[in-house]
């Protein structure tokens, strides 16, 4: 597919999606809100998106309240929609959940118009990431001549809908994600990098290649048998766990934004919990296992080998 086709097809997804979430956000509110509970949390400002989180404090918000802030968050696509002090590196999450009542034929309606809307934003991000044809380090580029403003963040984000739940609890997650990796995949991606000719501050392109080249040098360096492996942090992030009690099943999910529960009647509203403030000092494990022995091998990109020699 040619650029040129990719891009009509990010206006078209972009325009389609905004719609569609229009229409979600006018459906909604026609029908009994049971029980609304969402969880404000501090913004994220330019500037201080790598600094470390210890603490984070929630501003709780119910009933209709809770409902308009949801509405708002859902349709949040770009920077035009929040305060231009705001980081657009970091996601806006909105934790907690919204239950309405809905018959058959209307919980069929809004299903249709999730479905919808998280079918555009899974093709959303295939148009961006695959189709453009460009790498990894040129799609904000690509993004932001074509789409001005749309955060992708927002965009990519799915939103849960569920038809039933005993109970919603939230709570907070910190961890790491780890990813295997093959030598020819990294060295892949340096060469891409070299070939793209662009450099990275405070680095000339001249500097920024050597640099790339001397990490290649690395990689070819490490024994044959080492194994490697993408260990990234993730910061602290809000999650739900519900209950249902027929499966006798705990789910647990990442909670970004809030939950839809559908209910026949106000007897079906789940019990909700709330989101108590993050305080790091304060966090327990009640167990923590072990970790191999992991290497660095090239910091930026949290690069690991469990072996040097």
């Amino acid at each position: 597919m040619s650029k040129y086709d990719a891009v009509d097809h990010l206006h078209r997804c972009v325009a389609s999606l905004q719609e569609a979430l229009s229409l979600l956000a006018a459906e909604l509110p026609q029908r009994r809100l049971l029980a609304a509970r969402v969880f404000e949390l501090p913004p994220v400002y330019k500037g201080q998106e790598h600094d470390p989180v210890t603490e984070i404090s929630v501003q709780q918000h119910l009933a209709k309240a809770a409902l308009d802030r949801s509405l708002q968050h859902y349709c949040r696509l770009f920077m035009q929609d929040q305060s231009e002090t705001i980081s657009t590196k970091a996601a806006v999450r909105l934790p907690g959940v919204i239950c309405l009542e809905a018959s058959e034929e209307e919980a069929g309606r809004i299903h249709q118009l999730v479905d919808n809307i998280n079918n555009l934003k899974r093709r959303l991000e295939q148009i961006v990431t695959v189709e453009s044809g460009v790498a990894s380090e040129e799609r904000f580029e690509f993004v932001h001549t074509h789409q001005r403003g749309l955060i992708t963040l927002n965009a990519y984000r799915t939103i849960t809908l569920l038809d039933s739940a005993d109970s919603v609890r939230f709570g907070w997650a910190n961890k790491h994600i780890i990813q295997n990796v093959s030598r020819e995949a990294i060295l892949e991606k340096l060469k891409k990098s070299v070939e793209s000719g662009r450099a990275m501050a405070p680095w000339s392109r001249e500097q920024w290649a050597e640099k790339l080249s001397e990490e290649a040098d690395v990689i070819n360096s490490l024994p044959a048998s080492a194994k490697l492996k993408i260990k990234r942090p993730v910061k602290v992030q809000p999650i739900a766990r519900i209950w249902n009690k027929e499966s006798q099943k705990q789910t647990q999910l990442a909670c970004p934004s809030p939950l839809l529960v559908l209910c026949a009647n106000s007897a079906g509203v789940p019990k909700i919990g709330e989101l108590l403030n993050y305080d790091a000092k304060k966090v327990s494990h009640r167990f923590k296992p072990q970790a191999n022995v992991l290497y660095p091998v090239i910091p930026r990109l949290h690069l690991y080998s469990d072996r040097l020699h």
